[in-house]
């Protein structure tokens, strides 16, 4: 499976971005995949994971109710979207696949299995 992430950018505070994450390589339904984010001088934490199979999503608290996780499946295809950005959001966001089947959704960055290159999200103040 091959994560391929893009869609960051600079921003202003309160701004908008959607991340996309492209999965190719016969990614299966049965996976979770989840967004982290790793800030200079940090651990890479979680951000929001998606159960592909029902949709089911979990949330990180500091972007509950401003990032939404998504997916296509017709197009293999994550999403974040991510609104009222603040300067804290900066950081480079990776997508990640869990390869182990119909597994709830984990926060440990090691449960996942697959990863992308990041995208760089900077949100000035």
């Amino acid at each position: 499976v091959q994560l391929q992430a893009s869609g960051g950018g600079l921003v202003q505070a309160g701004g908008s971005l959607r991340l996309s994450c492209a999965a190719s390589g016969r990614p299966s339904s049965s996976y979770v995949m989840g967004w982290f984010r790793q800030a200079p001088g940090k651990e890479r934490e979680f951000v929001a994971g998606i159960r592909w199979s029902d949709g089911n999503t979990a949330y990180a608290d500091s972007v509950e109710g401003r990032f939404t996780i998504s997916r296509d499946n017709a197009k293999a295809t994550l999403y974040l979207q991510m609104n009222s950005l603040k300067p804290e959001d900066t950081a480079i966001y990776y997508c990640a696949a869990d390869a182990i089947p119909y597994r709830a959704i984990l926060r440990l960055a090691a449960a996942y299995d697959y990863w992308g290159q990041g995208t760089q999200v900077t949100v000035s103040s």
